[in-house]
Parts: C-alpha cells; sequence; structure tokens
C-alpha cells in the first residue's frame, strides 16, 4: 500500500516512463516540475509553447533545455490544441496544465474532434493529499470540474476515487460520503443522496465500502467516532471522501494547504481518455511535480 508520495515515486521509477506534453508549458512551476519529474526517472516530455519563453526560463533556472521535446508554438490556444492532439493520438499518455487558464485547457479537453472526452463520460477532478496528522494518502473530490454533482454524477466520482485508492494498492477503499452531519436528515439532499449509494455499495453495485452520509469529523477521526458511538466500517479510517458540492471540496482542499504545514497535494482531471494533470497555475513546484506523478500512475 502507497501511504506517501515518496513510496509513489519509487513504485512508479520501477515501471517504463510515461510521455507527458505539457499545453503552453512556459513558465518557471511548470517547467521546473516537468524537469524534476525527468530526472526522477518517470516521464519523458514535450513542452508545447513558445520557445523563446521556454528558453527563457531555462537559462534564469539553469535547468538543461535538452532534457524536453519542444514544440515552438507562439500561441497559448493553439499550443493547447497541439498538446491534447498529441495525447488523441497516443503520442502521449498524460496531459498537463502549463500557464494556460484552466478554461482553455478544459476546453481543449472537450473538443469534439480533437479532445479526450470520450462518449457519455464524466469528467471529475481528483485530489490526492498527503497530510502529517493523517496516517495514509488521502483521495477526494470533486474540488474543481463539477459544480453541484447530480446523483449519477455521485456515483461516478465514487467510482473514480475507488479506482484511485486501488491504484495506491487498497483493495477494499473505504469511501465516506460527506455531508454536514452523520444524521439521516430527509430535508438535505448530501444526506439522502449519501444513504442510498451507501446502499447500492452494500448491495454490490458500486465498488469499495461506501458509507454516509458521514460528518468530516467522524469521517477521519477514529475518537470522534467513537464518541459518537458510530458504528461504521468507514468512519474514522476513511481512505476516500466523496463531498457534496464544489463548495465543501475546494474549502477543504485550500483550508489544509494554506493553513496547516506539510501538506502535500496532486491533483488531475480523470474520466478522459487519459488523465490529464490541473493544479493551478499558482501551485507550488512540488504540488505540479506530485501531480505529474499521479497522473502518471493512473496512465496507460
Amino acid at each position: 500500500m502507497i501511504k506517501t508520495f515518496d513510496q509513489l515515486f519509487d513504485q512508479l521509477r520501477t515501471k517504463a516512463k510515461k510521455k507527458l506534453s505539457v499545453a503552453w508549458g512556459v513558465d518557471t512551476h511548470s517547467i521546473t516540475a516537468v524537469s524534476k519529474a525527468i530526472d526522477a526517472g518517470i516521464v519523458d516530455a514535450t513542452l508545447v509553447g513558445d520557445s523563446d519563453m521556454i528558453a527563457k526560463v531555462c537559462a534564469d533556472e539553469k535547468i538543461d533545455i535538452k532534457k524536453f521535446t519542444i514544440i515552438d508554438n507562439k500561441n497559448e490556444v493553439k499550443s493547447i490544441q497541439e498538446a491534447v492532439t498529441m495525447v488523441h493520438e497516443k503520442k502521449a499518455d498524460v496531459l498537463m496544465k502549463g500557464l494556460c487558464s484552466t478554461d482553455k485547457y478544459m476546453h481543449g479537453i472537450l473538443n469534439k474532434d480533437w479532445g479526450l472526452l470520450p462518449p457519455k463520460a464524466v469528467l471529475s477532478h481528483i485530489v490526492l493529499m498527503q497530510h502529517p496528522n493523517y496516517p495514509k494518502l488521502l483521495t477526494f473530490g470533486d474540488m474543481a470540474v463539477i459544480p453541484l454533482p447530480e446523483f449519477k454524477q455521485k456515483v461516478a466520482i465514487v467510482k473514480y476515487v475507488v479506482g484511485v485508492c486501488r491504484e495506491l494498492g487498497i483493495e477494499q477503499p473505504k469511501i465516506a460520503m460527506i455531508a454536514a452531519t452523520e444524521q439521516m436528515l430527509p430535508a438535505m439532499l448530501a444526506c439522502t443522496e449519501a444513504a442510498q449509494i451507501a446502499k447500492m455499495s452494500e448491495r454490490g453495485q458500486v465498488p469499495g465500502i461506501v458509507d454516509g452520509p458521514l460528518a468530516l469529523d467522524v469521517a477521519i477521526s477514529p475518537e470522534c467516532a467513537k464518541i459518537k458511538k458510530l458504528k461504521s466500517e468507514v468512519a474514522g479510517d476513511a481512505d476516500g471522501l466523496v463531498f457534496p458540492n464544489i463548495e465543501s471540496a475546494n474549502v477543504f482542499y485550500k483550508t489544509n494547504t494554506q493553513l496547516m504545514n506539510g501538506v502535500k497535494t496532486a491533483a488531475v482531471v480523470v474520466g478522459a481518455a487519459a488523465p490529464c494533470v490541473l493544479s493551478s497555475r499558482g501551485d507550488s513546484i512540488d504540488t505540479k511535480l506530485n501531480s505529474i506523478a499521479f497522473a502518471c500512475l493512473q496512465a496507460r
């Protein structure tokens, strides 16, 4: 079972390197993260973007530009198309967002002609978090793609979170459907849909061991679960969390990353034809590097 990002990198080094295509890969954080991923032996990388901007970053950061394949494209939108097309045509295994905006990046992924959206697929944004106060990696979603998941979308997110947990070596992942309370309150849609999905899990209609509704404290704290006398296979030991809406997942992520030292994260769009790294343009080099590794774990 992989419990840290260091262990994830160790596992990836035992496998064949993945081919990474970076859309508008012209900024310091993206280029440095990709350089580190190459040095770690987990990818070969192509940067698509303005070659002059790339050269300047490499010179400023003392990065050997020869370690990259560079496709010179002075136009941001066209560089996204070129990077996505590489993955569409199986010339790359993983897509990564560089300095381009998220809406332009997602528009490229969703393009009907050269994009990466399979028929009837649900795209979701899944985060992997290593927290100093939690004994294992924690997977959760959706933080950035689906604003208010409908029931079928929640089921899809559960399946994605379970899939990630299994790739980490957890055979029967424990998934908590998060709500404001673990009480079954009919007036709260988050509670009723969580209970429905938990029942589906019990019947084998969705993978993993799913329980809900669960408040966040009882989902991750054995002490809280014990105090509240909650009988649950998931409570206090969740491997994954599914949030009821984008606001709650986003606030959870940013509260941990902005107010807590030692938190490490990675973020990837799943459900596409290939994993797509989606981190903020302001995210750290380490977050982007971890996200590359997270995507490589999922790449086929």
